[in-house]
């Protein structure tokens, strides 16, 4: 099984586009510490040749332009990728599918919860149904989006989309609407949570057989927005639990066996910063911070 890290940021990317925070001003200042990041998403295959999407972000254009594994290779259309992956509705997650819409078949795998949101927008509509297909996972329920590779569901602790939060309290459960995915080939697993507001006893329990987990590294503290001056929610009032702190995910999956990876980081995070204090407090507890284009061999 091969493994691509095609973008490790959180939405807005890294930096953000209107963002002076201290982190994203290191970049504007060309600090050599930090590096530029495209949105949350990776890239799975058996054979290297077919890949499967795990979410597909609005930089999806850039990050097939920056891994050639992803290209066009035959003919006047084709694409490697055959499927795309769903853990969620954010739009970090779905905004992809809008540049995917030039008549090129794959499939679309989320939760009922998910397909329901994209259909009921009709901007989606441009995703022609003669090309695209969706299909409906349940969690604990195995399905093959590629020949050789198998996948798993599991509902993790997370919330609606920021965008359908208006339709009634925001609140951080296990419904459909954020799921982690157990990812099979060659007798190896890895494990994607990009996002997860919580850890407990269960979410420990889906983990503890992985050998490589990509987890949700959007904050390195609960109050970083606000203390940054960037927002007013704290991460788990976004649906994002912490690195750091008692409740966070250093302290609370530091019984698990696996090589340990953060991804979907948002711009405000210091761990984005090469050699910072949260980088090597971070290192210490074994994790890695992901980055762009990093192959991953699980």
């Amino acid at each position: 099984m091969k493994a691509l890290v095609l973008g490790s940021a959180a939405g807005g990317g890294y930096p953000q586009w209107n963002c002076k925070c201290p982190v994203c001003a290191l970049f504007w200042q060309k600090d050599a510490r930090v590096q530029r990041r495209t949105q949350s998403s990776i890239a799975v295959s058996q054979d290297g040749s077919t890949w499967v999407l795990l979410n597909c972000s609005p930089d999806v254009r850039e990050q097939i332009a920056a891994n050639p594994a992803l290209q066009p290779k035959t003919g006047i259309r084709h694409s490697p990728i055959s499927a795309i992956v769903l853990t969620n509705g954010d739009i970090d997650h779905i905004g992809g599918l809008l540049s995917l819409r030039e008549q090129q078949s794959f499939t679309i795998w989320a939760s009922a919860a998910v397909i329901a949101q994209i259909e009921a927008n009709p901007v989606f509509g441009v995703l022609d149904r003669k090309h695209v297909t969706f299909l409906a996972i349940s969690p604990k329920v195995a399905f093959s989006p590629l020949p050789g590779i198998v996948m798993e569901s599991f509902d993790v602790p997370g919330k609606v989309p920021l965008y359908r939060e208006g339709e009634g309290t925001p609140e951080v459960t296990r419904n459909g609407n954020t799921i982690g995915m157990h990812v099979r080939a060659d007798g190896k697993q890895l494990s994607y949570v990009p996002g997860c507001g919580a850890i407990d006893a269960q979410l420990l329990q889906d983990l503890q057989d992985t050998s490589t987990l990509l987890f949700d590294g959007t904050l390195f503290s609960d109050d970083e927005m606000i203390s940054s001056g960037t927002g007013f929610k704290t991460g788990r009032r976004m649906g994002h639990v912490p690195v750091s702190g008692k409740d966070g995910s250093c302290e609370n999956l530091k019984s698990l066996r696996a090589r340990k990876i953060f991804v979907h980081l948002n711009n405000t995070n210091p761990l984005l910063i090469d050699a910072s204090p949260e980088r090597t407090m971070a290192t210490a507890a074994n994790w890695t911070v992901a980055y762009d284009s990093m192959e991953i061999d699980p």
